[in-house]
């Protein structure tokens, strides 16, 4: 759930707080019974997911967490949830907006990034403030350009609730919710927000072909032609690294940096998936671009090789200007192959939906 940054040590404080609080917390089995265990699928190609010990998925904690995502209870004034940000139309992204609108009307100064088989990444948000599926969903709730209401204010809520105190209890043999189980929940639900069905993955599969102007863009995507491919490789089309792309004329939003304050990292953000890209638009850290042309363009002859943390991915010294010096018609092919990667499946699964009330 990602829209821009915020203040770190409040965020370390509550993470610390909670942390304290699940240490004590005392969970009494006999309450809800055991949970039934969810068995998750590993789509052909992908690695074994690793899910954590103490979050392993159930398919009560998978419906609560599905739930919750698309409650605006977690809200101040109940006018927002996960979902009004994150899509499922948009491959959870937020409607075509370059930065996303809080409950209080503010805007942030990034993008909403794509919930997208985020059970194999390795770092969140543009900058990697957070490591677990579970901790970024920690902060969205009381992010005051967010969600903008208290974890305390929110429990409150919960726990006075005619049917969450019942789920909590199913999913997690409790009496008591805190903010903890609530981010379990919402992680346990976003580990099954998996892609894998795409035209382009029937095409690994031996199930569909490309066209001769996507496989085209194909050839152009995973050489050193369009050099995509370092930081957007099959199965993921994501590095998970951070890459500092030439974006910025003048570093304006540190990336990477306001996390390690390493001057290295300045105006490094991390790759983000290109599965649904045609569907997860604008584009950039910033939505700068609107269209997959644009972005195309950018990388083809707009490039700023001369920041001093640019990636050397981004320095074409063997080419004029430096830049990739696409032909229109090579451009058009890899747009062509990019769409390649939209999954309708995942676009329109019913169990990424709204949940029947």
């Amino acid at each position: 759930m990602q829209k821009t940054k915020i203040v770190g040590v409040v965020v370390l404080s509550m993470i610390g707080f909670i942390a304290c609080e699940q240490d004590e917390k005392v969970i009494d089995p006999e309450v809800g019974g055991e949970p039934t265990p969810y068995f998750l699928e590993t789509p052909r190609g992908f690695p074994e997911m690793e899910i954590p010990a103490d979050n392993q998925l159930t398919v009560e904690g998978i419906a609560l967490g599905r739930k919750l995502f698309y409650d605006p209870i977690l809200s101040l004034g109940n006018q927002q949830s996960c979902a009004s940000c994150h899509n499922q139309e948009f491959g959870f992204t937020d409607n075509g907006n370059a930065t996303s609108e809080g409950v209080e009307g503010t805007f942030g100064n990034r993008n909403a990034m794509a919930i997208i088989n985020l059970g194999w990444d390795r770092h969140f948000f543009w900058d990697g403030r957070s490591r677990t599926v579970e901790e970024q969903a920690f902060e969205p709730v009381p992010n005051p350009i967010e969600m903008n209401i208290s974890w305390a204010d929110a429990l409150v809520k919960l726990n006075a609730h005619s049917e969450y105190p019942s789920l909590f209890r199913q999913a997690f043999g409790i009496n008591e919710i805190d903010s903890t189980d609530v981010v379990k929940a919402i992680a346990q639900f976003e580990r099954t927000v998996i892609s894998s069905n795409s035209k382009y993955d029937l095409v690994r599969r031996g199930e569909a072909q490309l066209s001769p102007q996507e496989r085209e863009g194909e050839a152009i995507f995973f050489s050193e032609r369009g050099d995509c491919f370092h930081c957007h490789n099959y199965p993921f089309f994501t590095s998970g690294d951070f890459h500092n792309n030439g974006l910025q004329q003048v570093i304006v939003d540190l990336g990477r940096a306001g996390v390690t304050n390493n001057p290295i990292d300045e105006g490094k953000f991390k790759a983000p998936t290109l599965r649904n890209i045609e569907k997860t638009g604008p584009y950039m850290h910033d939505g700068r671009f609107t269209t997959l042309e644009e972005v195309v363009e950018f990388y083809n002859s707009e490039v700023n090789q001369s920041l001093p943390t640019i990636d050397p991915l981004m320095v074409k010294s063997n080419r004029p200007g430096g830049n990739l010096g696409l032909f229109p018609s090579e451009k058009e092919a890899l747009v062509a192959f990019l769409k390649t990667l939209t999954d309708t499946t995942f676009l329109e699964n019913q169990a990424f939906s709204p949940p029947v009330k």
